[in-house]
Formats: structure tokens, sequence, C-alpha cells
């Protein structure tokens, strides 16, 4: 098959395309794209078998990331839980793949990196054959929401979640939801928590901002707060029939009060209430079991995630990997300043 490639954010077509693929995800999205060129300098490029002046029928796309200090790469796409070949045989995911690794071949990028979630097409076998060998593999939890509200509520964990949201009622935690600058910063505060004790880098405000001017309506921000002191915060992103849960943070000596249980009831109940059929919770580390727990707890079923790349490394497949490790040394003792300016800074490099 004849390949091509192209630039989705200039490409009309593109949108047509994840307006009607079923395996077209919030992360295919022009307004992601877009966000992670405004905020990284990734350029996004597409690859497919359908003419330039046909109608495009099937894409790869990938993220080119120029490092000085991780090397140039191209990934499918970075920051993005899962990102799946919009393709309906297995004969275009191998034209489309083959195209890639001549791309690569021919530059000076370090390595191809795919993540597909494998829903409906078994990708693996042609993974393998063409030269990717896996690298990393996670838990990937979906709540199917087709239930009524009533069976998904008696679905979740008595203890974990139920009684929780049933605490935060009690407590009278007041609710906030929107794309406000002064919602972003009370995430973003929560965040800023969480990824300290975490010891991981902070994401840069810009980003998060990128993707509220790029997702508008279908992004909502939601805080739950007590005696005005915010609890808990959460960012979905809608597309299509799913709702994708993709930041969150707490504030730890109000854990239990259920702040992040009510959110979390409060999304589902909104996003029944515009048809969507499936909570998209993300990717977890096999070794984080609270937040693997978490999401069990709430009904989500899980499935297994592979990343992919070629030509393959000898690596330890650790889901901590070296670039995360280095960060975590880097940001231990760093005052709030400097860390939240480093993380900034190397959030360019760990895509």
């Amino acid at each position: 098959m004849d390949v091509y490639s192209f630039d989705p954010l200039q490409d009309p077509r593109w949108p047509e395309l994840i307006g009607r693929h079923p395996n077209a995800s919030v992360f295919h999205t022009s307004a992601w794209l877009q966000a992670l060129q405004r905020t990284y300098h990734f350029t996004p490029i597409a690859f497919t078998t359908s003419r330039p002046t046909g109608e495009l029928k099937n894409a790869l796309v990938v993220a080119d990331i120029r490092s000085r200090l991780t090397g140039r790469r191209l990934v499918s796409l970075p920051f993005s839980d899962h990102c799946e070949p919009l393709v309906d045989s297995l004969d275009e995911f191998r034209a489309l793949c083959s195209s890639v690794l001549r791309r690569r071949a021919q530059g000076h990028w370090r390595y191809v990196e795919m993540r597909p979630a494998s829903s409906t097409i078994p990708f693996e076998e042609s993974l393998l054959g063409i030269g990717f060998q896996r690298t990393q593999t996670f838990f990937l939890h979906r709540l199917d929401l087709r239930p009524d509200l009533d069976a998904l509520l008696h679905s979740f964990h008595k203890d974990s979640i139920q009684r929780k949201i049933r605490r935060a009622e009690r407590e009278r935690l007041t609710y906030e939801e929107g794309r406000s600058d002064a919602l972003l910063r009370k995430l973003y505060h929560l965040l800023d928590l969480t990824r300290r004790r975490h010891q991981v880098p902070l994401q840069p405000l810009a980003w998060f901002r990128n993707l509220i001017e790029g997702f508008g309506d279908n992004l909502c921000i939601r805080i739950a707060s007590k005696d005005g002191q915010p609890a808990a915060g959460i960012l979905t992103i809608a597309h299509g029939n799913s709702v994708v849960y993709k930041y969150g943070g707490s504030q730890t000596s109000l854990h239990p009060l259920g702040g992040m249980p009510f959110l979390f009831w409060k999304t589902i109940r909104d996003a029944k209430q515009m048809g969507a059929r499936e909570l998209d919770l993300g990717r977890s580390d096999h070794n984080n079991t609270g937040l693997i727990l978490f999401k069990e707890h709430l009904a989500a079923k899980h499935s297994t995630l592979t990343y992919w790349r070629s030509p393959g490394e000898t690596r330890s497949t650790s889901e901590d990997g070296w670039k995360m490790r280095l960060a975590r040394r880097a940001f231990a003792g760093l005052p709030d300043g400097i860390r939240r300016t480093a993380g900034s800074f190397l959030y360019r490099h760990i895509g």
C-alpha cells in the first residue's frame, strides 16, 4: 500500500476522521495535539493510506519529540495513556507502522513508541513481526456507564466509595465545576500537593490552560471544598461516548471527608446525563496498589495496556522508568518555586 504523511492540525479531514472512527479517543483530537504542540513543541505527524485528495479512511498519528537530554523520538502519543491506531484491518496497520519505521531510519530518531489499547484489533502479533518489543505494561481501567444510576451506585465498594459519598454529603462539602481560572488554580494547588507526596514533577500551568482553550465545554474541572479549603479536585475530558479522567489531586488531611469519591459520583451522574457509555479512568502502574484498588472499588474493569518500541532496547520494564527516577531524585529536595519551574522544563524531555 502507498502511505502518505500529513499534518493533522492543518488537514480538514482529520476532525472528520476523529468524529466518525470508533477507535478515536480524546488523545487523537486536534485539541490534544495542539496542546502538545503549544506547550512542549511536539510536532504531530499522521500517516495514512488515503490519497491526499481523497477521503481520509485511516491514520496513525505520532509526535516528533526533540530533546537534547533524552533524544529525538517518535511517540504515539506523549502524555497520552493510550493511542489506538485508527485502522480497520491489520494490513492497514502493518503498512502504516512500516512507513513510520522507514521514516525513523531515514532521520535521526532513536526509536518509535506505540501505545495501542488493542480494544478491537489484535496488534500484538503484527508489532512483534515488524521488530517492536514490549517496554512497559500497565492496567487500564474503564467503567461501563450503561447500567442505571442505582445499579452503578450499588456496584461500588460499600466502605471505600458508598459510605464516603454519604460522608461527603453529611459534611456538606462545597461543590464547584467549570473551566474558570479560579477553579484551575484550586486544581493546580491540589495537583501540586499530590505530586509533591509522590516526588514527581508538576506539569506546567500552561499545559492545563492550553487544554482548557482547546477543549472548551468538553473539559470540566470539579472541586470539592470544606469551609473554603479545597479537599479534592479532578479534570475530565469528554469525547464521543466516553468521558476520560485525566488528572486528580487532593489534600491528605481532608481525605476522610470523602471528597474524591464524591467527585467521581458527580462525574458519573453528569456523564450518564450527557449520554456517555464509558468512564475511562486511565492507566495505573502495577505497583500502585492504592490507585488500582480505588478504581476497582468504583467497579471499573481492567485490561492490560502495553507500550511497544522499535528498535527495542535492553532495559528494565519497571513502570518507574529511568526518566522518572531521575526526575524524582532531582525534585526531592527542591523548594516549591524552583520545583515548579524545573518541572516546566523537564516535561519537554520526558514525554
